[in-house]
């Protein structure tokens, strides 16, 4: 293998592995094994587990947000940037599992504060910039995304753990529902939600 495929190889086996039983519960000696490699290999490339993790936790985030960005960019009236919004967490749950799981859960990685960094948190701050420019076309105070990016990124983020265990409901009823309560409310709800399209 050349260098970069190497690299890859561990980045791939750091996202199932770090998906599957979570940073704490990976090891150095695990990852080098599964890479049929030396733990002096994995520490050339990353200089250590946390240093893995920091470019697992880079590659999906970027892989997440230019989802968002890609369904919310064609614009159209807000409560179809929800469904796209909701279907776009669903699909990377349902065709990236380990990927999500290696957001939903806290960082091991301390930001400049010295706390622990929400990642899912700071992907509600990306999306926060797409509802801005939303709220302005609209006529809704943008100083508000803020709240809403983080409420609709973790209203959608906790049902989707959910779904991810109970698969029930297919995904497009589970987004439906979900759009129904963030754009109708609980005062409002639709007895039988469905999509627009």
């Amino acid at each position: 293998m050349t260098g970069a495929q190497r690299r890859q190889q561990l980045i791939d086996i750091g996202r199932e592995l770090f998906g599957r039983r979570g940073y704490e519960a990976t090891s150095i000696e695990e990852l080098a094994a599964r890479a049929s490699v030396s733990k002096p290999v994995v520490y050339g490339h990353f200089g250590g587990k946390e240093g893995l993790y920091a470019v697992v936790v880079e590659q999906e985030m970027r892989r997440l947000l230019d989802r968002f960005a890609d369904a919310l960019s064609a614009g159209g009236h807000p409560r179809e940037l929800l469904e796209r919004a909701a279907l776009v967490l669903l699909d990377y749950i349902e065709e990236d599992t380990d990927g999500f799981r290696v957001l939903s859960r806290d960082s091991p990685i301390s930001d400049a504060a010295g706390h622990y960094s929400s990642l899912l948190g700071e992907a509600a701050h990306q999306v926060e910039h797409l509802l801005a420019a939303q709220f302005t076309r609209n006529g809704y105070d943008p100083r508000l995304a803020g709240l809403y990016s983080q409420a609709l990124v973790g209203m959608v983020a906790l049902v989707g753990a959910w779904w991810l265990e109970d698969r029930s409901r297919g995904k497009r009823d589970v987004a439906a529902h979900l759009v129904n309560l963030a754009w109708n409310g609980m005062g409002h709800l639709e007895s039988r939600p469905r999509l627009s399209d």
